[in-house]
């Protein structure tokens, strides 16, 4: 298994207004791109899940071909900049998807 981490060339979160945030995975090539959406190893459920998140409460879930990546969307828990918000910029919030294990080819 190859980790996720080692795989994309972009994986990225920050603020898509103050009360979302938008995640963003992106690949050099088409074939890795392609290779990672059919794994099937990142879909709505296992995102929400990784998330701890309720399916119905993802906003976007994007697969791009023409961009070689993936866009998500999500509620912020707590609104940007709120009291027990913790990351202002919601650039922190990739952290759970580094290790996500992908079939090696």
């Amino acid at each position: 298994m190859i980790k996720l981490q080692d795989y994309a060339r972009v994986i990225r979160s920050k603020n898509s207004g103050p009360f979302e945030l938008t995640f963003d995975i992106l690949f050099a090539n088409l074939e890795d791109y392609e290779y990672f959406v059919s794994s099937k190893v990142l879909t709505k459920e296992s995102f929400a899940i990784l998330y701890q998140i309720d399916v119905n409460d993802i906003i976007a879930f994007e697969q791009i071909k023409a961009a070689r990546g993936i866009k998500i969307t999500i509620p912020r828990p707590w609104p940007q900049g709120s009291v027990g918000e913790s990351d202002m910029h919601g650039s922190q919030q990739y952290a759970n998807l580094l290790a996500l294990e992908i079939p090696e080819k």
